[in-house]
């Protein structure tokens, strides 16, 4: 993990690698922005008309960089756009500063140590910078360079290492407010890191059985409690969604149980996350084309996983109980097939009409078993759907909930955090469509809508009287184009934030 630190040492005076700096797309060119006036002055005040020379704008994610001149004791100036100029009573906002220092970071990977001399108003954007600088230096090298790639900085084959260390110019570390900002930014980017690499590790190394190692060393390490139910145990306990889908491959399912409880908690919330190590679709093949990044399907157990240690991480006064239903999808002579019925843990039963929409079987079986211990809230996470991607993209998830005052709640923190969303309806007409002959309801419906319909079908798995929502994430959890401000290529740790700020707003009791 890239190292951070808070310095009050200026621009002119600080050694590092490169100092980087912040401008602003104004109406007349680049506008050089606040925490860079030392560096502008090394310029005699000439920055912005330099790099407007070189055909830099300000625009959003923008990298420029530059030789510095006398009076700084870097060698290089690296200019990033912060988009639009905020009018003169206004600061930047904080996602523009998050995507900011991200994409500097980026531009950085195989450089030792940076400074930022961001505009930092507040705790707020002292959060926001450090946030996106850590989240912009993430690289996933684990497979790359073979021998050739420790400490080389990309020579000789191997492959480039993230930015080392950071330095915030203007954030004070004896200020407690931006020292506690740093630390938490610091916490919440560690384990989206976490979640990025979960997602990205191949998936004939990250199976059921190694993704609950995985997630059972970390949690005794942080004090949480863990449970796996392995496949004898989900066999004799009833569970028929999550074995109904995982029992076609070699590699049997896991239902992960992860527990931080807080001696002052008041409040009780159950995450659970979708965790297929790999979707082939099983019997229901996925067609060519849509099997290749289907590692990504576990994104939702990985952010449920990350969010509990960051809870626990972070002291949160709120406990926080994760649920990860892990299988892998695969078509066998012992696979489901179309038309099978299985038995859900809840004792419902469910005729498979395709065996590709198995992440709802799975969070089915983990909804009930969340619900007996009655939670406060249960919010599911899952790259469920191609039909919300159709809906709202790649990089907005949908969001459902039985609930319309929790429905705005969540859709108002992640747009607090960084994160897009939209709030989704669960229209009772198309519940209809699911209606078998021959079980208590189908794991299909009809064609439109079908993110809807799946939210439908989950929400027959939650306990009566437990609010819930559903974050359908299967358009920005995995990111298959150019990188861009700090989200990477590949896993992106998408919903970790708004889970953490969900539960620090319940154990406050700052929940609308």
């Amino acid at each position: 993990m890239t190292a951070l630190t808070l310095s009050t040492a200026g621009p002119a005076t600080l050694r590092a690698d490169v100092l980087v700096v912040g401008v602003a797309k104004g109406p007349k060119g680049p506008v050089v922005a606040a925490g860079a006036e030392a560096v502008d002055k090394a310029y005699d005040g000439k920055l912005a008309a330099v790099l407007d020379a070189l055909g830099a704008s300000g625009a959003e994610g923008e990298t420029t960089k530059l030789p510095a001149p006398d009076g700084l004791k870097v060698p290089v100036v690296l200019a990033v756009g912060l988009g639009a100029l905020p009018d003169a009573d206004e600061s930047y906002d904080e996602e523009a500063l998050r995507r900011a220092a991200g994409a500097a970071a980026r531009a950085l990977h195989g450089t030792k140590k940076a400074a930022f001399a961001l505009p930092l108003d507040d705790a707020s954007a002292v959060t926001a910078v450090a946030e996106g600088a850590l989240l912009g230096a993430y690289a996933f090298t684990a497979y790359q360079g073979g021998e050739k790639k420790a400490s080389n900085g990309g020579k000789n084959g191997g492959p480039k290492q993230p930015l080392a260390e950071i330095a915030l110019l203007g954030a004070k570390p004896r200020d407690k407010e931006h020292k506690a900002a740093a630390e938490r930014a610091t916490i919440v980017a560690t384990e989206i890191n976490i979640a990025r690499d979960l997602v990205n590790t191949p998936p004939n190394d990250l199976t059921p059985e190694a993704f609950s190692a995985v997630a059972s060393a970390t949690a005794k390490e942080n004090g949480i409690k863990v449970q796996i139910l392995d496949e004898k145990a989900l066999v004799k306990g009833g569970f028929g969604g999550i074995m109904g889908v995982g029992k076609g491959s070699e590699n049997p399912p896991r239902l992960v149980k992860l527990s931080y409880t807080h001696a002052k908690a008041e409040k009780t919330l159950a995450f659970v996350g979708k965790g297929i190590t790999y979707d082939s679709g099983g019997i229901s093949l996925k067609p060519a084309g849509h099997n290749e990044t289907m590692k990504c399907d576990m994104a939702g157990a990985a952010a449920v996983f990350a969010s509990v240690v960051a809870a626990a991480k972070l002291g949160l006064q709120v406990n926080v109980t994760g649920w990860l239903a892990l299988a892998e999808n695969m078509p066998s002579g012992s696979a489901t097939k179309p038309g099978d019925v299985l038995r859900m843990y809840s004792g419902k039963t469910v005729e498979v009409l395709n065996t590709d929409a198995e992440g709802r079987l799975v969070l089915g079986d983990a909804l009930t078993k969340a619900s007996e211990e009655n939670p406060d809230a249960i919010v599911d996470v899952a790259t469920l759907t191609g039909a919300m991607v159709m809906a709202l993209g790649d990089r907005t998830f949908g969001i459902m909930a039985n609930d319309d005052a929790f429905r705005t709640s969540i859709h108002e923190i992640a747009e607090e955090v960084g994160e897009a969303s939209w709030p989704m309806p669960l229209p009772e007409d198309l519940r209809k469509s699911m209606d078998s002959p021959t079980a208590d309801i189908a794991n299909m419906g009809v064609r439109m809508g079908g993110g809807l319909v799946a939210g439908l079908f989950l929400q027959e798995f939650v306990g009566e009287g437990i609010t819930w929502a559903h974050l359908d994430i299967a358009g920005p959890a995995f990111h298959e184009g150019a990188p861009y401000g700090y989200t990477p290529k590949g896993g992106t740790g998408s919903a970790v934030r708004t889970l953490v700020r969900l539960a620090e707003r319940t154990a406050t009791g700052d929940l609308g």
